[in-house]
């Protein structure tokens, strides 16, 4: 019996021993584990535990011009914060640090009253309000560098440059569409904790940590030739009373935009004080119809398809012929026209027999192998690519009105795109507005170079509507004040009336005035588009468009020293007739009875109030609701074509 106890004994003893050998083992293996694996994550985190960071707003990348001209910066500036428990809320403090802070009184006496140990009291403060707050010298309200973007030129170039928001994230332009590589890393405000995570400001923990400035952008625009096209334009539009203006400037030869500009402009320093309208690119994100510009591109077509040819006479038919029962005019009574003189004289019916004898398939294709209806993917946000409908649903109206430029839109870019691959020898060039990007050691990370997208026409055809432009501007051509006195200036005038978004008819009194061209003609440097939406008075192209295409090219030319081939001569304009290439009468084509599609009166018969609804939101229909149950009538009826201005409606009632 003593043995079996003993016996017992030794089995509890080795029992007890082994577990505490299990004990010490998991200890030593969990101590192994938080000491040497995991000592990295752990430090972390009783880092974190006596440390607060917050972030600062990161330095972007400069924007510049081609010639190395800052266009946007971003420079230090000062940040407000406070430590609540350190400053006297008083009603007296908060009162001086609204008035020097333009804050409401309120807010800061808030944020003065608010239970915590950092908050910020305004961001980005500028040098003024920065040194009157200093000289208050009140306690607890402290000082911190951050950056803030900045555009010294001011509304030079802002609608391709863009601005950014206090984050400061891009918000339009070139700071939206590079907004990943220019954004940079913020740094950090990095403060001790308290026992109770609260923060210690002041503290020896207290440092900055510095972040990693962004990408730097160099554009293809110069800030000259930007500011030339931008005073001209603004000059234009002031003195025509027009709703809104846009020049594009290119260099031909490889597809670089040397200046964009809308108008109206904006200031991005202050982009809340204007109005959104005005931040738009408009040489990229409006369309218009391009009149009589399009048909230097059905004369490049017909002429390389062959179905034309240079000497042969066209008849005009005395100024007027009737196509599907609609009259097409021309603004003088011209008979037998060759092809450079229904370019000179801008004839619409010699347009027309023209795109009938090239065949709208034809037509339709070269118009896209120019670019016109779809995006020129020139790297901006906003971009439209126009519109041109197949031609399987052009009749013969159709076709003679896209002959002469109406029934279609393009954007300004797409335009001066297209004419540049006149000026060039036939080549579609892509554009581009960003040269280069190059990162915070110096290294360039991506440089554009020139693309060519497509031959169009052959260079002997190009030589030939450049001739044909030519004679434009010369006496009798309609585009004689797009003159350059010493060049030879190939060009064409186009007018155009606005589509009425009421009537879905033509405006009797709201047009478009463009003039497109390239200079020196036999060597071309620049391609320049002048547009301007809704001039009042005499708003032909000719009149109004063409003199601010010769002040910018004239400027612009002796800017790049570009010298005078030609004796400086200016032709004699004998009367405004000789400008004008488009009827004064509203035209003979109206969208209700064209190809361009309206929407149709879908078949509501039926349905409940909950359908016509999801009908509604599908279709972007507005239709006037009477009633409640289900539909048992409806205005237009099934199938039918919607016009602007009708009343849409559906009437339900109960189920009987």
């Amino acid at each position: 019996m003593m043995e079996n106890r003993e016996k017992w004994m030794r089995v509890r003893i080795r029992l007890i021993g082994f577990c505490f050998i299990l004990a010490f083992g998991f200890i030593v293996a969990r101590a192994f584990q938080l000491q040497v694996v995991g000592q990295d994550l752990w430090a972390e985190k009783a880092v974190r535990q006596h440390q607060k960071t917050i972030a600062l707003t990161p330095q972007r990348g400069t924007i510049f011009d081609r010639n190395g001209e800052s266009m946007a910066v971003s420079v230090e500036v000062d940040s407000v914060y406070i430590e609540p428990n350190k400053v006297s809320a008083t009603s007296r403090t908060a009162k001086a640090l609204a008035e020097v802070l333009s804050m409401k009184r309120s807010v800061v006496k808030a944020k003065l009253q608010a239970k915590k140990s950092f908050i910020w009291l305004k961001r980005q403060v500028t040098p003024r309000e920065s040194e009157l707050i200093r000289a208050l010298d009140i306690e607890g309200v402290r000082f911190i560098k951050e950056h803030r973007r900045y555009y010294p030129n001011s509304e030079i170039g802002a609608q391709v440059i863009g601005f950014t928001g206090l984050d400061p994230k891009g918000l339009e332009g070139l700071e939206l569409e590079y907004d990943n590589l220019m954004l940079g890393r913020g740094g950090y405000l990095v403060m001790g904790r308290d026992a109770l995570g609260r923060g210690l400001l002041n503290s020896s923990d207290d440092q900055i940590q510095a972040g990693e400035k962004g990408r730097d952008l160099y554009m293809t625009l110069d800030k000259n030739l930007q500011y030339i096209a931008e005073k001209e334009l603004a000059r234009a539009v002031s003195e025509s009373n027009a709703k809104s203006g846009t020049a594009v400037v290119l260099d031909p030869r490889t597809g670089e935009v040397l200046a964009m500009s809308s108008q109206p402009d904006y200031n991005p320093n202050a982009f809340f004080k204007h109005r959104p309208g005005d931040w738009r690119n408009r040489a990229l994100c409006d369309s218009f119809e391009p009149g009589s510009t399009i048909k230097v591109f059905l004369m490049a077509a017909a002429l390389n398809e062959g179905v034309i040819n240079r000497r042969q006479k066209i008849n005009c038919e005395n100024g007027s012929i009737e196509v599907s029962g609609k009259i097409v005019h021309d603004h003088r009574p011209y008979s037998l026209l060759t092809p450079s003189e229904i370019i000179k004289f801008s004839s619409n019916i010699g347009a027309y027999k023209i795109g009938r004898a090239l065949d709208r398939n034809r037509y339709y294709n070269y118009l896209r192998d120019f670019g016109f209806g779809q995006k020129t993917e020139i790297g901006l946000p906003g971009e439209v690519s126009g519109l041109i409908h197949q031609p399987t649903r052009w009749f013969d109206v159709d076709l003679a009105a896209i002959s002469f430029g109406q029934g279609l839109t393009v954007t300004p870019l797409q335009l001066a795109t297209a004419t540049a691959a006149i000026a060039n020898g036939g080549y579609l060039m892509a554009p581009y507005v960003v040269e280069k990007i190059v990162d915070s050691y110096g290294q360039v990370t991506m440089k554009q170079q020139p693309r060519i997208r497509r031959k169009v026409i052959s260079s002997e055809v190009a030589d030939q509507v450049r001739d044909m432009m030519v004679r434009v501007t010369e006496k009798g051509g309609t585009g004689m004040l797009g003159a350059v006195p010493g060049y030879r200036v190939a060009g064409k005038t186009g007018t155009a009336q606005k589509v009425d978004p009421v009537t879905g008819g033509y405006s009797v009194d709201k047009s478009v005035s463009s003039f497109v061209g390239f200079v020196p003609a036999d060597d071309p440097r620049l391609v320049i588009l002048v547009l301007i939406d809704e001039p009042q008075g005499k708003a032909y192209g000719g009149l109004v468009a063409a003199p601010v295409f010769s002040r910018i090219a004239n400027q612009s030319l002796r800017y790049l020293k570009v010298m005078p081939t030609e004796k400086a001569t200016v032709p004699v304009l004998n009367t405004i007739a000789d400008l004008i290439e488009a009827p004064i009468q509203p035209p003979i084509y109206d969208i209700r009875v064209s190809g361009v599609e309206m929407p149709q009166m879908p078949d509501f018969f039926g349905m409940s109030y909950r359908q016509v609804m999801q009908v509604m939101q599908k279709s972007g229909l507005n239709i006037k609701l009477k009633g409640t149950g289900r539909v048992i009538a409806q205005s237009p009826d099934p199938g039918r074509p919607i016009s602007y201005g009708n009343e849409i409606w559906v009437k339900l009632a109960p189920a009987s």
